[in-house]
């Protein structure tokens, strides 16, 4: 069975290129802002209109 969870990397292995780091710091932004935005918009859909 393949492992589903990636080891740590090594100590001396080389670190992503910064643009790639950033993408992925600004995709988990944005994925967790529409999460939140969903969230938000859905319990408001629940609250009684008055």
């Amino acid at each position: 069975m393949p492992a589903i969870i990636e080891p740590p990397p090594e100590p001396d292995a080389p670190l992503a290129p910064v643009w790639k780091r950033l993408a992925w710091f600004a995709g988990i932004a944005l994925a967790s802002t529409l999460v939140v935005a969903i969230v938000a918009y859905g319990m408001k859909a629940l609250l009684p209109s008055y």
